[in-house]
């Protein structure tokens, strides 16, 4: 292996989505629009959700949480892009590199952990009905959501001290935020430690939610196949529909980053679904979880009828209608 320069690495120059002056105001344009909706859709849910009381059941506390990574994974890394979309100086300090790769890992592994949990809940909501409301708790799904928080942060933990640990013979890194990936590539010397706990520790912490997601919805499967009334077999599967493209959408992205061949690389292609990934899905999550769900549309009209009752005077009918026509 070739010696490479070695330097004292204090900060890292961030390229970002383009290399085409023309096409950053654009870039930014698009990214702001998808981060607002973003933002808006899922702090929407997290409000209805804890305030709502029809909303307080395990599966909505679940959706919240969702919502509240989503917030954190697009405020993690789009901020930063858009302002180095429309600047010059793109450098990102050594420390709020170890700080942006740190949370960056454990929220993205979060969702998996989070995902497995919400499909245990659709598991036992379909296979086991009458046992749901003493199996699937509040209580239960809290301390499995800190449990997840505790691992994840753990495994990210890992990770940052031993990436710090690396001695970089180079500062570009060419995309919109500090992967784990490129930073290795960075080394002087090939991280070989780093690349034993990517495919032993790092697989069974992101890829065993997935697995127990399979398992759990080849368990539904066999459970709906059963099913002798079209009414329980349609309730069953739009019961699962959200949940099941939530996850494509997420393990889709995850896999076409992280589990390719690296003979099939493609810079701008992985930034794309990197974009995916941190923007896209967090936007479309709230939308897949809402537009279809009677019980948050319910909620939100709720919501919004809390100014009007607040402020003493009533809705106008011309309101009320408008609000029928979107139901």
């Amino acid at each position: 292996m070739a010696t490479r320069n070695r330097t004292e690495v204090m900060e890292f120059v961030l390229l970002g989505l383009s290399s085409w002056p023309e096409m950053q105001p654009v870039i930014f344009g698009i990214v702001l629009a998808m981060y607002l909706v973003a933002l808006t859709g899922n702090v929407l849910l997290v409000i209805v959700a804890h305030s709502d009381s029809k909303l307080q059941t395990p599966m909505y506390f679940l959706l919240s949480q969702l919502s509240f990574i989503d917030i954190f994974l697009t405020t993690i890394t789009v901020p930063q892009m858009l302002v180095h979309t429309l600047s010059v100086n793109r450098t990102i300090s050594y420390n709020r590199r170890m700080i942006q790769l740190f949370f960056f890992m454990a929220v993205g592994s979060m969702e998996g952990h989070l995902l497995a949990t919400m499909a245990y809940d659709r598991y036992v909501a379909i296979c086991d009905p009458l046992k749901y409301s003493a199996t699937v708790t509040n209580r239960l799904c809290l301390r499995i959501t800190l449990t997840s928080w505790v691992v994840v942060s753990l495994n990210s933990l890992l990770y940052s001290v031993l990436v710090s640990r690396l001695t970089f013979c180079g500062n570009l890194v060419t995309h919109f935020f500090c992967d784990i990936t490129l930073l290795l590539q960075l080394s002087c010397i090939r991280p070989v430690v780093n690349e034993m706990l990517i495919f032993t520790e790092g697989v069974a912490v992101v890829v065993s939610p997935f697995f127990f997601i399979l398992a759990s919805y080849v368990r539904i499967g066999i459970a709906i196949t059963r099913m002798h009334s079209f009414a329980a077999l349609h309730k069953a599967l739009s019961t699962c529909s959200s949940h099941i493209l939530v996850v494509v959408l997420l393990y889709g992205s995850v896999i076409r980053m992280y589990l390719r061949p690296s003979s099939s690389y493609n810079l701008d292609q992985d930034r794309q679904v990197a974009i995916f990934y941190t923007v896209v899905t967090p936007m479309l999550n709230p939308l897949i979880y809402s537009l279809r769900n009677q019980e948050v549309k319910g909620a939100l009209k709720r919501l919004f009828r809390k100014p009007c009752i607040s402020g003493n005077f009533q809705c106008s009918s011309q309101a009320n209608k408008e609000w029928q026509h979107i139901s």
